[in-house]
């Protein structure tokens, strides 16, 4: 099956889409993270078209050449959660299957907080983002807030920017290797980090939603729940991904990939396409 672009609008914002899979599936939304892109589910998304789904993978605020607002604050988590629906919307979607990668994983559980996006859902599935009050309680339990130090220098101005995409992005390259991504993801995301304003609007996702406020985003998941985090994953430690399940009132799934890093739906495709492909069928 192909896989086709697309495009949707939201605000004056033009967001590209990834769409494959046939008409009369049903749908799945598939959200990538930092700084990833929708091609981030390029592994996965055939596995789920041949089984019967239709998915729409989204290069998200600030992602998109099209959607790239200069105000940090457009890049809140309201805004991102209103913009899946706004996808949903565009594409007829009364009920989809929703699945979340790294941010994309912090813009589902918010989804599947308020009332009106649960109500959407036939399913959630996350993949390395604990649920994020696990992940605040985990702070005070766990070494947690030490594998975070990076999001404290993302908020100087200007300066992540400089060192990153200095010298052809050299600095930005040898995070992402040292962190496991796959060599031919580190070239694909950090060249596209390279086009004007996109490093800057990715790094906003951190610089708008780091506030003590944020937590009241995230309360109980009340739908099937998916949740896959893995050993060597250097941003997110055990802990808050084995709390996770007390903030799931709903059928709750908890795998664990080993030897796999951060990087799950790069590194880890065909093993979550199959995860994906038994939690989808059965909601």
């Amino acid at each position: 099956m192909t896989t086709a672009l697309g495009t949707f609008m939201r605000d004056g914002l033009v967001f590209d889409v990834l769409e494959g899979g046939p008409d009369d599936g049903e749908g799945v939304i598939l959200l990538h993270g930092f700084p990833e892109s929708a091609a981030a589910y390029d592994g996965i998304t055939p596995a789920l078209n041949a089984g019967g789904y239709r998915t729409f993978a989204p290069d998200q605020r600030g992602y998109s050449p099209g959607a790239r607002p200069l105000d940090r604050r457009a890049y809140r988590v309201p805004a991102l959660v209103d913009d899946v629906l706004a996808l949903a919307d565009a594409r007829g979607l009364d009920r989809f299957h929703l699945v979340g990668h790294d941010w994309g994983g912090f813009v589902a559980w918010a989804l599947a907080t308020r009332p009106e996006g649960a109500a959407r859902l036939r399913s959630l599935s996350v993949l390395s983002t604990p649920h994020p009050s696990a992940l605040t309680r985990s702070f005070f339990t766990s070494t947690q807030a030490l594998h975070f130090w990076y999001m404290g220098m993302f908020q100087i101005p200007r300066l992540p920017e400089r060192l990153w995409l200095a010298v052809g992005a050299r600095a930005m390259r040898k995070g992402l290797r040292d962190s496991g991504m796959p060599a031919a993801w580190v070239d694909r995301y950090a060249t596209r980090m390279q086009e004007p304003g996109a490093l800057t609007a990715a790094i906003n996702w951190y610089r708008a939603n780091l506030r003590p406020s944020m937590r009241k985003l995230f309360g109980p998941i009340r739908v099937p729940t998916l949740y896959v985090w893995s050993t060597e994953d250097v941003a997110l430690v055990r802990a808050p991904a084995e709390g996770t399940a007390r903030y799931v009132e709903a059928a709750y799934r908890f795998e664990v990939l080993d030897g796999t890093s951060h990087w799950i739906p790069e590194e880890a495709s065909t093993e979550v396409a199959a995860l994906l492909l038994d939690h989808l069928g059965a909601n």
